[in-house]
């Protein structure tokens, strides 16, 4: 049981219908952060019974830390496919933890980390656009794009209203990582990402600061590969989601 993991579905290739789906990374129940990667398929559908497998795989090269509220999403280019891992936090490094830091997490370094599954190998990417580390925010991921939206900085304490687009190009040599920061982007961490339909996206909850909740949702449509966002008819919320404490997505922890 993993808390706060990044997760996302794979599909060997665009025309595929099989998925598998990659966990990484998050909060164990001792409190200490996994930095394994596991790749869970189903093995068969008998009497509304399913049955998975998971497996634990290993990476060589650049490998990401342990960490927790980051995320991972698959890319597809020119016939291939990679993972993309980035943001997250993680703890101090031990040689700065006392007894009192012990569980003071900072933010992960802004790299960009494409993963290999088919060879096992991991590959950061520094990317100059790309200054503060993130944690919690919303990505998209779009054939070879990835649009990176808000997030918590936990250096800085803000939630900046980000919005990046990666797109990483995958030839013969190696592959080609680029971003581009775009305007238009907005201001949440901890929200849930739900696909309505081929080009539509929701975005649910989050917070907007610390303790505040943020009670309005976002559509997010692509069209000709341009992205945009727009406020949609708040739902009526009841009195118990309007009052408590914990809203959907997760707490900041």
């Amino acid at each position: 049981p993993l808390r706060y993991p990044a997760t996302c579905t794979f599909k060997g290739s665009v025309e595929s219908e099989k998925y598998q789906y990659i966990i990484h990374g998050g909060k164990t129940p001792n409190n200490e952060l996994s930095d394994k990667i596991y790749v869970m398929s189903v093995v068969c559908k008998n009497n509304k019974k399913v049955t998975f497998r998971c497996t634990e795989k290993d990476l060589v090269g650049d490998v990401p830390e342990a960490r927790y509220g980051h995320s991972i999403d698959m890319v597809y280019s020119r016939g291939k496919s990679v993972g993309v891992l980035f943001g997250g936090r993680a703890y101090i490094p031990s040689a700065q933890r006392t007894t009192e830091k012990w569980n003071s997490v900072a933010d992960c370094l802004p790299h960009v980390f494409l993963l290999d599954f088919e060879y096992g190998c991991s590959t950061a990417y520094v990317l100059p656009e790309l200054q503060d580390g993130l944690s919690f925010h919303v990505s998209i991921a779009r054939n070879d794009t990835i649009y990176i939206l808000g997030g918590h900085s936990l250096a800085n304490n803000v939630r900046p209203a980000n919005l990046y687009r990666i797109r990483v190009d995958l030839p013969l040599g190696s592959p080609a990582v680029n971003c581009t920061v775009l305007p238009g982007g907005i201001s949440v961490s901890s929200a849930i990402l739900t696909q309505t339909n081929k080009d539509e996206f929701v975005i649910v909850g989050g917070y907007q600061l610390e303790n505040q909740k943020r009670m309005v949702c976002n559509i997010v449509s692509f069209e000709d590969n341009k992205i945009a966002i727009r406020e949609m008819e708040t739902p009526d919320w009841t009195p118990d989601i309007k009052h408590s404490k914990i809203w959907f997505g997760s707490n900041m922890g």
